[in-house]
């Protein structure tokens, strides 16, 4: 990959964060998420995060099938 090629990638790479963060900003995290909200997100750490992301979605997921009343 060039030069270029690399600096277009950052520029990529910093307008997701932007509208990510901004559309937290606006529209805020769900306050009581369901279990099916918290698979989903667990769902895109475990596709997209660093271990510390897997490792998280791993004990979203426990929590999530345990049954009811741990």
């Amino acid at each position: 990959m060039g030069f270029m090629s690399q600096e277009i990638m950052l520029s990529q790479e910093q307008i997701i964060k932007n509208l990510y963060d901004r559309a937290f900003q606006e529209y805020g995290a769900v306050e009581r998420p369901t279990p099916a909200d918290a698979l989903a997100i667990a769902k895109a750490l475990r596709t997209y995060g660093r271990i510390t992301g897997r490792q998280i979605a791993e004990q979203i997921e426990v929590l999530c099938r345990a049954p009811h009343g741990l």
